[in-house]
This record gives structure tokens, sequence and C-alpha cells, in this order.
């Protein structure tokens, strides 16, 4: 069985070695150690890596990424079957995150074009700046959108920021 470097996997799945090393931290990948204490990975850790990057676009967190690749079997790589059932959930979430990215492009141009470039005056959006007594924040961002994901500590548990 081949094993990787380090360097090789952030070659491969580009990726900082750093990246490799917080992603091992966080259990999301696992590396052997040889006898000089340098790490080595087998090639079916560049498949976990694009599954990784892959659920981060779709908006995931880490958590969610360490308990979706713990379902994984161990003793064998997973197969594209594996992958498949792994990210059935990502649909709606897709779509979610799709439609209110649609509603900001499509609101851009509007709110821009008016020329204002001033909320708290802008007759168009935001008359008298009520949106200031909803909180803190984009209000008016889609809130899939404004989503801040949620950030582990060095105990692997995990809290808002």
């Amino acid at each position: 069985m081949e094993l990787l470097t380090i360097g090789q996997v952030a070659a491969r799945a580009g990726v900082a070695t750093s990246a490799l090393r917080w992603y091992e931290s966080q259990g999301l990948i696992e590396a052997t150690r040889t006898a000089g204490g340098a790490r080595r990975y087998q090639r079916s850790v560049l498949r976990r890596l694009a599954f990784v990057r892959a659920a981060q676009n779709v908006g995931l967190s880490l958590a969610e990424i360490r308990s979706a690749l713990a379902t994984l079997p161990e003793g064998r790589t997973p197969t594209a079957r594996d992958w498949t059932r792994l990210s059935a959930g990502w649909r709606d979430r897709l779509d979610e995150r799709i439609a209110a990215l649609v509603q900001l492009r499509d609101g851009l141009g509007s709110c821009i074009g008016c020329g204002c470039l001033s909320l708290e005056r802008c007759a168009l959006t935001n008359p008298g700046d009520v949106v200031a007594a909803e909180g803190p924040g984009a209000r008016r961002l889609a809130p899939v959108l404004r989503r801040v994901p949620p950030v582990s500590n060095s105990r692997g548990t995990t809290t808002a920021p």
C-alpha cells in the first residue's frame, strides 16, 4: 500500500499542509506516523478531502462533516454509493442557498442602481433607517447567507462565535 507524504497530499488536494494538520486534529482525516514522526496518508484520504471541500461549499460545519464521515465504513475505501448516501441530504440545502444567492444577485442592481448609496436615506429599501430597529448585521440579506458557521475549540466542542 502506497502512503503519501503531507506535501504530496497537500499538492494533490489543493490545500495547505496546515489545513491537513487542522483537519486531522478535528478528526476529519487520519495519518500514520513514521519512526521519525512524519505524517503518512493513505491515498483514500484524497476522497475524504474532496468530500470535506464539497461539504464546506454546501455550507456544512466541520462538526456536521465529521458526523457524516463517521458513518463511513472502516477498513475499506468508501464507494461511490457511500458518497451518494452522504450527500443526498444536501439538495435542499443547496436549493436554499441558490435561491438566496439569486435574490441577492437580483437585488444588487436595484439598490446600487439608484445612486443614493445610503441605507439611512434610501427611500426604496430603508426609509428612515427603520431596519436599525431589527438589530445589527445584514438584516435584508437572506438568512441562509447570514449564517455564521460554529467554531470548534481545542477540546473539539462546537460553539457559536
